[in-house]
């Protein structure tokens, strides 16, 4: 089974991927040292799927770099274009929403380009990287609206583990709207 995660860069979608990846119910031998990024309160953590990663975003390649067992994890800034298609495989959805600017503004804060993990390369030049964070919110908000009856609104990591039928991890909260976010799950 697979959770697929969407968000534009600077969307704090990560971060929310990381209040329930410690799950015990959640395979997390995708997280290795070279899949990490650190700064203050950006975390980056196992396997990313986008173009110019170490995997290319098909579902041949999900379980390429896992090897333990549970739940799946998948995350890929590119589904926000794919959601249509995805939605086609009956696994949960979750997409993180922030505006454009905030998105762009914490994505430089975070690191923009010298994010070591993942690589933000494909989304070069900077000038490229406010259109690409437009364009995934545009599709991700449209997807929201043209499936509003199986689309639901979560406002904590809690809500969000109890909707996917996970197990709390332990010291894992996190109040997404606080943190200036919008979660939503497609089920």
């Amino acid at each position: 089974m697979y959770i697929l995660f969407t968000g534009a860069p600077g969307s704090k979608w990560s971060g929310v991927a990381e209040s329930i990846h410690k799950s015990p119910d959640i395979d997390q031998s995708d997280g290795t040292s070279e899949r990490s990024y650190f700064k203050q309160t950006v975390k980056h953590t196992g396997a990313y799927f986008d173009p110019g990663m170490e995997f290319e975003n098909t579902q041949e390649n999900w379980n390429k770099p896992f090897s333990g067992r549970g739940i799946r994890i998948i995350k890929s800034h590119t589904f926000a274009h794919q959601l249509d298609l995805l939605k086609t495989l009956k696994y949960p959805i979750v997409m993180v929403y922030r505006n454009d600017v905030e998105c762009y503004k914490w994505w430089n804060d975070a690191g923009g380009f010298s994010i070591t993990y993942p690589s933000y390369d494909y989304f070069k030049p900077l000038g490229n990287m406010w259109n690409h964070i437009q364009k995934q919110n545009k599709d991700i908000m449209q997807f929201i609206k043209d499936n509003q009856s199986k689309v639901v609104n979560v406002v904590d990591s809690l809500q969000l583990c109890e909707l996917l039928k996970i197990s709390f991890p332990k010291k894992s909260y996190k109040d997404y709207t606080s943190n200036d976010i919008k979660v939503y799950v497609y089920l």
